[in-house]
């Protein structure tokens, strides 16, 4: 019985090695992705409060130096939920992009185990095959040195 060899099995590690810091690199994007979007749903608390403040500021008694101070720092704020909010795009992007390489690099990963298996299939039907034969001339020799029946 011929024992198996795949041929292509230093392309099978690299490939699952390829896959796996795909893998890695798809779940810290989607880590990096989720992060941003924390980061953007409180800088949005932070937004929605400041506006709470201007308004409930209008009804009180109006102190020119007071209500500038949190306008600027209102627009602070929405100007950094701007840029938070392109970093939430780019993560998105990011995460999609990785995630593209993983399926790609997973798809490649599984070719290679298909090409495994289909070759291992083959070497057991052939190692059956051998086996077979030597059986039946196992059985034929037998049959020729039995004394015949007349």
């Amino acid at each position: 019985m011929k024992r198996f060899h795949f041929p292509l099995r230093p392309v099978a590690v690299i490939r699952a090695h390829k896959e796996m810091r795909a893998r890695e690199a798809f779940a810290a994007s989607v880590h990096a992705y989720v992060l941003t979007e924390e980061r953007l749903a409180t800088t949005r608390a932070r937004v929605k409060e400041l506006e709470q403040l201007l308004f409930a500021g209008r009804g009180e008694r109006f102190i020119a130096a007071d209500a500038a101070a949190l306008f600027r720092v209102y627009r602070t704020e929405c100007h950094s939920e701007m840029e938070t909010e392109r970093a939430v795009f780019e993560a998105r992007e990011t995460m999609h992009q990785r995630r593209a390489e993983y399926i790609e690099a997973n798809r490649q990963l599984k070719i290679i185990h298909k090409l495994e298996d289909k070759a291992r299939s083959t070497n057991r039907l052939e190692n059956a095959r051998i086996e077979q034969n030597e059986l039946d001339e196992f059985a034929g020799f037998r049959a020729s040195r039995r004394p015949a029946l007349s």
